[in-house]
């Protein structure tokens, strides 16, 4: 079990190799994300209350509109309202979670984030979270959006930074405030990913009950390449289960 008050070098060494290994037998990326998020809902705990550190973790991974399954292609035109959405338009799509709820521990159960369309940079600047994560990671909205070809080795193989908000409530980058951050003590929320060499963006999201600093946070920024190995075999191949 790992605390996030005394997470240390070697805590983050120890899960960094056990997070490497999740991808040994999968049969899809689909099943080593819902690997990584309950590793992450079981191994960090908050001994006060005995529960888990995390009100919910996710993992998402932009994806093609094409290439979604056809519910998840339902999904995104719901959320897109009258907009059109093209075949190459990247979508921000749930690939697994884990969290207090029931409902919070399969992708199937989240209520309008299973597949959000990336239709624009304006759109994308108007989600707050979303365009923020994107901002702190390191990236451009536009890198996200349309991967350039003769960038991809760069953006591949680059080491980002991590998406940290110490102080969810009030805060303008975490939604749903009156919903889920106050009623299910959400204190910090983290995020970090990294690009694939097929260009989508991979991120793991930790809505954290604990308080993170940033001396904390800047830890979670080595885990990328440990969550990126156990997935990459799978990223121009079997995304879903």
């Amino acid at each position: 079990m790992y605390d996030l008050t005394k997470f240390s070098l070697r805590d983050m060494t120890e899960c960094g190799v056990s997070l490497r290994k999740l991808g040994a037998s999968a049969q899809s990326m689909e099943e080593v994300a819902n690997r990584i998020v309950h590793f992450f809902y079981k191994n960090f705990w908050d001994e006060t209350t005995d529960t888990s550190a995390f009100a919910l973790v996710r993992v998402f991974k932009t994806h093609s509109y094409a290439e979604l399954l056809s519910e998840l292609q339902q999904a995104a035109s719901t959320l897109s309202g009258e907009v059109e959405i093209l075949e190459t338009t990247k979508c921000l799509t749930l690939l697994a979670s884990a969290g207090t709820l029931p409902e919070w521990n399969h992708r199937q159960g989240s209520r309008g984030h299973q597949a959000i369309p990336l239709i624009s940079e304006e759109m994308v600047a108007r989600s707050p979270m979303i365009a923020q994560l994107i901002h702190q990671l390191g990236l451009e909205i536009h890198n996200v959006l349309t991967p350039d070809p003769d960038l991809l080795t760069d953006l591949e193989q680059r080491t980002y930074n991590v998406f940290h908000v110490q102080d969810a409530v009030g805060s303008p980058y975490v939604p749903a405030q009156e919903e889920f951050i106050v009623p299910y003590g959400v204190e910090s929320v983290l995020g970090f990913g990294g690009v694939f060499p097929s260009g989508n963006l991979m991120a793991v999201i930790l809505f954290s009950k604990l308080k993170i600093d940033r001396d904390t946070a800047d830890m979670f920024k080595s885990l990328a390449l440990n969550v990126k190995i156990a997935m990459l075999p799978f990223d121009r191949t079997t995304v879903f289960a």
